[in-house]
């Protein structure tokens, strides 16, 4: 896994990484998709703001560097990267905003190396009502809602 440096927080489920420069290559930054997770719309009040501000809290608890784990599809649609992001703990980030109820379970193959671990997050998420899981929580998924709300 290798070591890089955040440079902004999206949203609950994207960040910006600085990717340094080697040989005749520029420092450039790259959008990533946490893989597995499904983090409400920020125009999904409170919610996607909470899931967001948290997602910053675990990145700058890691002194914003993180380690990037990738499955098997290393990029979305949209050319994001996509990946399972450790903080410099060890600790995967992707299941912390899972198992606090900031996220969802999001799965889409082939990007499956960790659903097991990332349903059993959500279950313990819901059963502890964490979160968007409280009563009165999300009302609509993330993407239910971006369904209703195309760009």
């Amino acid at each position: 896994m290798e070591k890089f440096r955040v440079t902004k927080v999206h949203d609950g489920d994207t960040v910006s990484i600085r990717i340094s420069g080697f040989a005749k290559i520029p420092v450039r930054t790259e959008k990533v998709r946490l893989i597995g997770i499904d983090a409400p719309e920020l125009k999904q009040e409170p919610w996607g703001r909470l899931s967001k501000r948290y997602l910053k809290k675990l990145i700058s608890e890691s002194d914003w560097v993180v380690y990037l784990e990738f499955d098997v599809e290393q990029h979305d649609k949209y050319g994001r990267l996509l990946a399972y992001l450790m903080d410099k703990n060890g600790r995967m980030i992707n299941e912390k905003m899972i198992e606090t109820g900031h996220a969802i379970l999001y799965t889409i193959p082939p990007n499956v190396k960790y659903a097991e671990r990332f349903t059993e997050a959500q279950k313990k998420a819901q059963l502890r009502k964490a979160g968007i899981w409280r009563k009165g929580g999300l009302r609509k998924s993330p993407e239910e809602w971006r369904k209703e709300h195309p760009r």
